[in-house]
């Protein structure tokens, strides 16, 4: 596993920017210490996401015990998570500590699809029978709300993202 990162190494992962145009060039830094002095400096914080969840800086479990941390995250948002969805967490973070088998992995793999086609049903059904409702709000929205609206949901985007990278900085300690 890769300690340190640099412009040299981020150039490796081809990403859509030069490096150079936020990082210092010949610095090579810790992974936590290059985080702290440029997750505000990037375009976007998924630029930083995007960058240490790479096989060079995580070990299969690590990443996959953070998969389950964010899965666990977006279940608190639904009101009653199904269980099934709950059941692949704990058997996947199991799985990543060598406590179950990956036919056990796959079963809950199955069901979990299962429970995320159930919901898509429901999600469509609802969402016809609350598009006359959707479509009258999005009329009624005038551009300043509709700005509002947009610097809203940024600020809460940006503070996910600002969470999961702390997350992931634990890996890193």
């Amino acid at each position: 596993m890769k300690t340190e990162i640099n412009n040299e190494l981020i150039r490796t992962f081809s990403p859509c920017y030069d490096p150079k145009e936020v990082c210092e060039e010949n610095e090579s830094l810790s992974i936590v210490d290059w985080v702290k002095k440029y997750r505000n400096l990037l375009k976007n914080k998924e630029d930083v996401i995007w960058l240490l969840c790479r096989p060079e800086f995580m070990s299969d479990r690590d990443w996959r015990l953070f998969a389950v941390w964010c899965a666990r995250e977006a279940l608190k948002l639904i009101p009653n998570p199904d269980q099934r969805s709950i059941n692949a967490c704990n058997v996947a973070e199991r799985f990543a500590n060598g406590e179950a088998t990956r036919e056990e992995l796959a079963a809950t793999w199955d069901a979990a699809t299962s429970a995320a086609w159930d919901a898509a049903r429901d999600a469509a059904r609802d969402a016809a029978r609350d598009a006359a409702m959707a479509a009258a709000w999005a009329a009624a929205r005038d551009a300043t709300t509709s700005a509002a609206w947009d610097a809203a949901w940024a600020a809460a985007r940006d503070a996910a993202r600002d969470t999961q990278i702390d997350q992931l900085l634990i890996y890193f300690k």
